[in-house]
């Protein structure tokens, strides 16, 4: 993969963007196994650390897309339509903020 990263913003959230675009060009296969964090910082020519945080913020977004899925999967199956799950959300987040 080849990196080449705008100085105005952050490495880390490139490199996620510059991942997902390999996924969705089909250049890396979804669910193929991607490099360690060593590997992938030599490879990008970035710090470990860098490399750690792009990982782990694709897998927290996984994580979240998981979830994400379940829970709509769950409602549709109580009868929820789209709109009435963004209305049931958005309520629900007005709420908790309001606590």
């Amino acid at each position: 993969m080849e990196w080449r990263f705008d100085p105005g913003g952050a490495i880390y959230a490139q490199m996620v963007a510059r991942i997902k675009e390999a996924i969705a060009s089909g250049a890396l296969a979804p669910g193929a196994r991607l490099p360690a964090v060593r590997e992938l910082a030599i490879d990008a020519g970035v710090n470990p650390n860098t490399a750690q945080r792009a990982l782990a913020e694709l897998e927290r977004r996984e994580l979240a897309r998981g979830h994400a899925e379940s829970f709509v999967t769950a409602m549709a199956a109580l009868g929820y339509s789209g709109a009435e799950l963004e209305a049931f959300l958005k309520n629900y987040i007005r709420e908790k903020e309001e606590e």
